[in-house]
């Protein structure tokens, strides 16, 4: 629980600091990924979601 607790802390930080840092750039980003289309979007999610299980497996074996 405390790791689960870690991680989405770090996520909030970086995700804060984002939208506090650079609000424009945001925006850019959102209009890239509107046009980058549905299909598109769910690789990039599906890649993210992919790299994330890779870095926690990762993490689990140097960690033991």
């Amino acid at each position: 629980m405390t790791v689960i607790l870690l991680a989405l802390g770090l996520v909030l930080v970086v995700e804060g600091l984002a939208l506090a840092l650079a609000p424009s750039r945001i925006e850019e980003a959102l209009r890239l990924l509107v046009a980058l289309g549905q299909d598109r979007r769910r690789i990039l999610g599906l890649g993210a979601l992919g790299l994330g299980i890779v870095l926690i497996w990762i993490y689990r074996i140097l960690s033991a």
